[in-house]
């Protein structure tokens, strides 16, 4: 149960003062319902102002403060900025430009005549200095006083910094002060504030000692949740499940196993024979054969009088899984069936009985297969595909559909570097698996201009007409009024005038089923052309599909390029990449490019994307699933994690656990990050 000191960082957004309807859905647009979640809404940045008296001694760009006297305003025709003509004390003339509704404002806080006091960036427009839409206006200096160093918020459509900025500051009032659980030599070391000061001092500055105390807050309650989760999962009775080879002797599999698949079957089994239930995850490339090993895994549980689940996180994927593995299967003898949430009437009914009198021995599907009325006669293995699809919570649900726990192995087509798979799997052994079948065709990768987009229109014509698929990915949906960003919507619209109906448009926002049956289409070959976001990242199996453009590519993390990529090159035929730059582009940016032609190993892209965003450049939109954190930046995990790692092992092994006096406050730690499914697994947690 949460502490009750806790309570009022829980309450809702919705009852500060000024939040109506009209405010609550932006704010739960960007995840902000509570009072916590508005105290870890962190500056994205800051704005640093100089006060001046005079326009001159400014430079263009630069944020200022400065005193204004009113001379005139100016309305242009039709939807032009509307312009207010001030001066400063040497009779210097600067406009206060406004655009579309803001202009009313301007006419009722800029009377003629009067002297305001303006903060705003100083620009250039031809010949004329001007400040567009001034931050703050006021008519006495000591009103910007506290505007000198200030926060800028990520914003949704109907929220503005000046309203977000109230909403965190009276967030910020209800701030309890909370016990400490960081060790205090730990803490005089590294001169860390309290949590309470911390939370305040990032708001009004840059502040590195109270952001990493943040985020080592943040790193402390995963590697302790995670710590729990793996105590637990070691107390816990499992049933030991020895294979004697029979159904994987009768395997015809069109290739022979690599040695790092041979090696992860080899973990598993061990792992299998244990009386704790084995949880693990099995971490493979584009390419490397984790389905083969997993169908290894299943069969070792059928050969020893059980059942095993493969979970896949969409339909199409559960499918194409039913499809792969009973191909492999084939002459084993072994029972397959698929569920999904399609599903119904007596072909379901049937799916049903079979698990329950144990004739279905191993059973693949979309969550649906968790659902209660879904029993199993003796379930001992569970197999979760593209894991990071899934949090913690969900998979100690899943492993207790067994009459003991079962055994978990997960699985990841995302290579992760070895710091944020000890952040996001601490609980977990891992295998990975880190060499290529043979004969697997490299994929052609190709930077190119978008100066030259028309060319690779015209190329993509061709490719389709000769009977090929395409994929086009963009990184955002739709496009967004303040950058040039390609969006999935009017690419598709200008991409299905040019080549007809053939095209598909699937993007995160669609319904399900819309964005399942577009997938399908492509994947049937019934069109050739599937424009998308990253939601493709992982997906269907298309071999047909050998050329892939993602346009605007310096705006994706090397590891999503890298799995974007992996959508071709899955056939015999030969696969080309093309990477569509923008005009400018960094040296961070041109690095990232190069790489992702120089190589195609996936462990290796990881590796450099941590260290190049860890260089403190992040290019471009923040992919969600790039680390499980909110606060923790790449470079605080590489630094802090280990650290925070160490710490948490010391608290369980001894200092006490949980029930120390350190330990109580860690709890309230756990409970603050909603790590709590962590305290949930102790007895009388």
């Amino acid at each position: 149960m949460r502490p009750d000191l806790l309570n009022p960082l829980f309450a809702e957004t919705a009852g500060l003062k000024g939040v109506g309807p009209g405010l609550s859905r932006p704010l739960e647009r960007l995840g902000l319902t509570r009072i916590r979640d508005l105290a870890y809404h962190l500056p994205d940045r800051f704005v640093s102002r100089r006060v001046v008296s005079r326009l001159d001694e400014a430079a263009v760009g630069e944020n200022i403060v400065i005193a204004l006297t009113v001379r005139e305003h100016r309305s242009s025709a039709g939807r032009g900025p509307y312009r207010v003509l001030a001066e400063d004390d040497a009779g210097d003339i600067v406009a206060l430009t406004y655009f579309g509704r803001a202009s009313y404002s301007a006419r009722k806080l800029l009377p003629p005549g009067e002297r305001r006091w303006i903060a705003g960036r100083l620009d250039q427009f031809g010949q004329t200095r001007q400040i567009v839409h001034p931050d703050h206006i006021a008519e006495d200096s000591s009103a910007l006083a506290g505007q000198l160093t200030e926060p800028v918020y990520a914003l949704s459509e109907g929220l503005t910094q000046g309203r977000i900025a109230a909403l965190v500051a009276q967030g910020l009032e209800h701030l309890p002060t909370l016990p400490e659980w960081i060790e205090p030599g730990l803490l005089a070391r590294e001169g860390w504030p309290t949590w309470r000061a911390a939370m305040l001092a990032v708001h009004k500055g840059t502040d590195a000692a109270a952001h990493d105390r943040l985020a080592y807050d943040e790193l402390l309650a995963n590697s302790l949740a995670l710590m729990l989760v793996r105590a637990a999962n070691r107390s816990r009775r499992g049933v030991p499940l020895h294979g004697d080879g029979g159904l994987r002797a009768r395997l015809n599999l069109p290739f022979s196993l690599t040695g790092a698949q041979t090696r992860a079957i080899a973990e598993i089994e061990a792992d299998l024979g244990q009386g704790a239930p084995m949880l693990r995850l099995l971490q493979g490339d584009v390419g490397s054969g984790k389905t083969a090993v997993a169908l290894h895994a299943m069969l070792i549980a059928v050969e020893a009088g059980a059942q095993a689940a493969l979970l896949a996180p969409t339909e199409i994927l559960a499918r194409q899984h039913g499809e792969t593995l009973t191909r492999m299967a084939a002459g084993s003898g072994v029972s397959i069936a698929l569920l999904t949430g399609r599903d119904k009437g007596r072909a379901r009914e049937a799916t049903l009985m079979g698990l329950l009198d144990g004739s279905i021995q191993i059973l693949i599907g979309t969550h649906a297969i968790f659902q209660d009325s879904v029993a199993y006669k003796n379930l001992a293995l569970v197999v979760i595909d593209e894991q990071h699809r899934f949090g913690v919570g969900q998979r100690l649900m899943l492993t207790q559909k067994a009459r003991t726990t079962a055994h978990c192995l997960a699985m990841t087509a995302t290579p992760i570097p070895r710091t944020l798979t000890l952040a996001q799997y601490g609980e977990m052994d891992v295998s990975r698996l880190d060499e290529m079948p043979p004969g697997r065709q490299p994929i052609d990768t190709r930077v190119v201009s978008t100066e030259r987009i028309d060319e690779v229109v015209a190329g993509l014509g061709r490719h389709l007409a000769a009977g090929g698929q395409a994929y086009w990915v963009c990184p955002m949906v739709r496009e967004l009024e303040t950058e040039d960003i390609a969006a999935a919507e009017a690419r598709h619209a200008a991409l299905k005038l040019r080549f007809g109906d053939g095209v598909e448009l699937v993007h995160g926002q669609l319904r399900p089923e819309a964005k399942d049956a577009a997938m399908e289409r492509f994947a049937s070959g019934q069109s050739g052309l599937l424009v998308a976001t990253t939601v493709i990242e992982v997906g269907v199996d298309v071999p047909n599909a050998t050329l892939m453009v993602i346009e605007q590519a310096e705006r994706f993390g090397l590891a999503q390029l890298h799995q974007l990529r992996g959508r071709v090159g899955r056939g015999s035929g030969k696969s080309t990449c093309l990477l569509l730059r923008g005009e400018t582009l960094s040296e961070v940016g041109r690095e990232r490019l190069a790489l992702m032609r120089e190589t195609q190993d996936g462990f290796r892209l990881a590796e450099e994307d941590l260290r190049l965003r860890g260089g403190g450049e992040l290019l471009g939109t923040r992919q969600s699933g790039d680390t499980p954190f909110r606060v923790a930046d790449f470079d605080q995990i590489a630094r802090l994690l280990p650290l925070a790692h160490d710490d948490a092992r010391l608290l369980m092994e001894r200092d006490g656990g949980l029930d120390s006096p350190r330990g109580q406050a860690a709890r309230t730690l756990l409970y603050l990050f909603e790590r709590d499914w962590g305290v949930q697994l102790l007895r009388g947690g």
